[in-house]
């Protein structure tokens, strides 16, 4: 399903709720986006998730974020990722914000995200707000 589309220079984006992906071009973004990314299959990854948005520009997947879910009223935001050429132009602020739509139309009530301290700022964009909340490393 097609989320929205926004004409900005390099072609269209267009945002779509869980459409089909490839490990190659999930590897492509998230090679650019996490320097210590290793290649994967993510066919177990998405087999488990809630939903995921993808966003695209001229075809190219430039934009990622993954939702879990407890099955009840708890979803987790994971893996939000935009291309760093695509960065700063409010991109992962839309992506949160329709995963976040996808994730309440399914049912959840909280959406609870973890992120480090340099990216607090984006998520209070997002809507997201501080909690105290517990952390432990397996």
């Amino acid at each position: 399903m097609t989320i929205g589309e926004a004409s900005q220079g390099g072609g269209d984006e267009v945002v779509e709720v869980c459409p089909a992906l490839t490990d190659a071009e999930l590897d492509e973004l998230f090679g650019a986006s996490w320097p210590d990314h290793r290649p994967t299959s993510f066919a177990p990854m998405l087999a488990r998730s809630l939903i995921w948005i993808a966003a695209r520009r001229g075809g190219r997947l430039v934009g990622f974020v993954n939702v879990v879910g407890d099955g009840g009223a708890h979803a987790f935001l994971l893996d939000t990722t935009v291309h760093p050429d695509e960065r700063r132009r409010g991109l992962g602020i839309r992506l949160v914000r329709a995963a976040a739509d996808e994730a309440r139309a399914r049912g959840a009530v909280w959406l609870h995200v973890d992120y480090e301290p340099h990216l607090g700022s984006f998520y209070r964009q997002c809507g997201f707000r501080s909690t105290a909340a517990g952390l432990m490393r397996l």
